[in-house]
Order: C-alpha cells, then sequence, then structure tokens
C-alpha cells in the first residue's frame, strides 16, 4: 500500500479534525472577552496539522511490512502473513494464515492424489503393452490363415491402439519432461525414417505416394521426443490423405535453422480452425466428420513438446488442397562456433 493510499483511508480523521476546528473557531468568535488570539490560534491549527501528518507517517512506517505482507504481484495463498502490531492487524494476519494454511493441506492432498493417478496410469501403460505385443504376434501367426482384407484390418486397428497409448504416455511424461530428455546432435533423416517404415501399412493400403527428398541436416534435439511429434503429424497427414494421394517430406537448411516440413494435397484445414489445431481437446470439422474421429491431443502434445524442446511448430492449410506441418529447429550459434 502507498502512503497516498494510506492517507485516502484515514480521510475521515482529517475530517473530524477539520469539523474541531470549526468548532473551536466559532467558540473564540463568540466568546467577546478573548481579544487578539487569532494569530495564535493560526499557529495552533498550522501545528496541529503538522502533528497529525506526522503521526500518520510513522504509523504508515510502522505498518509498512505488515502492508507488504499482501503484495498483490505475489501468488495468493502461497505465503503466511507476519509483521501484525496491532490486535486489529494480528486478527485479519490469524484469519489469512488460516486460509493460507487450509490451502496447503488442499495442495498437497490434489498434488497426492494426481501422483498416485499418474503411478497408476504409468503401471497400465507399461502393462498394456504386453498384451499388445502378445496380440501383435498371434496376429502375424495367422496371417495366412484369414482373408488379407480383414488382417490388414486387425493390423490398422492394433496399431491404432499402440499409439493412443503412445499418447497416453507422452501425455503423462510431458509434466516431467525436464528428467526424461536428452539432447545430442542427430541426423533428422535417421530420426523419422523409422517413423515412415512403421506407417508403411497406411501407404500401401491407401496407395499413397511418399516423396521424401535427399537433403539431410544434422540437429540439436532429443530423439525420442522429435520422433513421437513426427508420427503424430504423419498420422494426421495419413489420416486426411484421400486414396491416391501424395505426402512430401522436405528437410531445409536455411540461414536460422533447419525445417522439416510435412506436406500432404488431403482435404486441408478450414480457416476458421487453423488458429485453434493445437489447443487442448480441440478436433475441428475435420475431426467431427472425418471417418476416423481425433482425440484432439495428438496436435496439442507436438505442440507442447515441441516447444519444451525449443523447436518450433506451425501449420499452414488450404481447404481441398492440402496441409503444410513444418518443424523449425533453430541454429545454436554459440554450439556451431565452439565446434
Amino acid at each position: 500500500m502507498t502512503f497516498s493510499k494510506y492517507l485516502k483511508d484515514r480521510l475521515w480523521i482529517l475530517l473530524a479534525w477539520a469539523v474541531l476546528s470549526v468548532l473551536l473557531i466559532g467558540m473564540i468568535w463568540l466568546t467577546p472577552d478573548v481579544h487578539n488570539f487569532w494569530d495564535n490560534l493560526s499557529y495552533l491549527l498550522i501545528l496541529q496539522l503538522f502533528l497529525i501528518f506526522l503521526f500518520f507517517t510513522i504509523d504508515y512506517h510502522r505498518r509498512k511490512n505488515w502492508y507488504q505482507s499482501f503484495d498483490p504481484d505475489d501468488s495468493p495463498l502461497q505465503h503466511f502473513v507476519e509483521s501484525a502490531a496491532a490486535n486489529e492487524e494480528y486478527l485479519v494476519q490469524e484469519y489469512v494464515n488460516q486460509q493460507v494454511r487450509q490451502h496447503h493441506l488442499m495442495i498437497e492432498q490434489l498434488l497426492s492424489s494426481q501422483k498416485d493417478q499418474k503411478d497408476y496410469l504409468d503401471s497400465w501403460i507399461h502393462e498394456i503393452k504386453v498384451p499388445l505385443a502378445a496380440v501383435d504376434l498371434i496376429l502375424n501367426s495367422i496371417e495366412f490363415d484369414i482373408p488379407d482384407d480383414k488382417f490388414f484390418l486387425l493390423q490398422n486397428e492394433l496399431q491404432q491402439i499402440d499409439e493412443y497409448v503412445e499418447q497416453i504416455l507422452y501425455y503423462s511424461r510431458s509434466d516431467e519432461f525436464v528428467n526424461d530428455y536428452l539432447i545430442q546432435e542427430y541426423s533428422l533423416k535417421k530420426i523419422i525414417q523409422p517413423i515412415i517404415r512403421s506407417q508403411a501399412n497406411y501407404f500401401i493400403q491407401k496407395n499413397l505416394q511418399l516423396t521424401l527428398g535427399e537433403e539431410d541436416a544434422k540437429v540439436l534435439t532429443d530423439a525420442k521426443w522429435i520422433e513421437f511429434i513426427f508420427r503424430q503429424l504423419l498420422s494426421n497427414a495419413i489420416k486426411y490423405t484421400p486414396d491416391h494421394g501424395q505426402i512430401k517430406i522436405h528437410i531445409t537448411t536455411k540461414a536460422g535453422g533447419v525445417e522439416l516440413s510435412l506436406q500432404d494435397n488431403g482435404i486441408g484445414i478450414p480457416p476458421e480452425d487453423i488458429g485453434r489445431i493445437f489447443d487442448k481437446g480441440f478436433t475441428g470439422e475435420n475431426g467431427r466428420t472425418a471417418q476416423q474421429h481425433s482425440t484432439g491431443l495428438g496436435l496439442y502434445l507436438a505442440k507442447t513438446l515441441a516447444g519444451k524442446l525449443g523447436v518450433e511448430l506451425y501449420a499452414k492449410s488450404t481447404m481441398n488442397k492440402g496441409t503444410t506441418m513444418t518443424l523449425f529447429f533453430p541454429r545454436l550459434d554459440y554450439y556451431h562456433e565452439e565446434r
């Protein structure tokens, strides 16, 4: 609280002093025996006013530390209030501190509950991978015993389940990103080629044409997280590209860094949706009308994790012509200078 606000809250004291001063002047005016007192009265009123402001100044500095305990720039209900000097201040201080204690207790309970849920989720993710791997082995063992169309259909659904499990895993780990990444120099092609091969069935079934540029570049990043990000982008490109469509992947080295672009000639993104595609849970018109509905988590996770890696992810799209997703890896000048 500033001194001007402190004075504003005590205007009633100044008004009371002004009323008393007027009454004093009136009494002297009506007293006929009092003569030559006006000069002394003026000095008395000025002295009173000086003493009042001196009292306010001392009182404000005495309370200043207590006022700073309620600094609006601090996070509310995070710190205990101290430095109370008067009974009224003690009453307010005790009430606020009680609210802080209850707030801390609720936060601890919430964090404990979230930790239990996260531990269970992580355990479930790792446990579910075992039966998924077993189902995949069983499916491969009966490949020649069932029609090809049913085999591919089961294989696609199994792969889709596996990708959803991966989404949950990375979503669960996104809050602990700083504990689970390793920045090294990688070849971009070596990162994305295994992801492309893992989607080979979709390319074959939809007769999609893939073009991978010859240029390669090395970037400083974490391969595991970039693999996940690129998988989300490639999965979306395949999902929203019609049969016999084209997907082009290019790596371009620029002055400011390296661009990895993924372009398709699919249905595109409506202009009113392009600004929200990275929002959590947003599926848009395509997600609601496509045969394969979207969860609204893939692009959100891709954008979030890319930002934590210092990589920029942005999209350009034209309806019924296609979409281009671009990952931009900025050049780290100090790193290259040391090399």
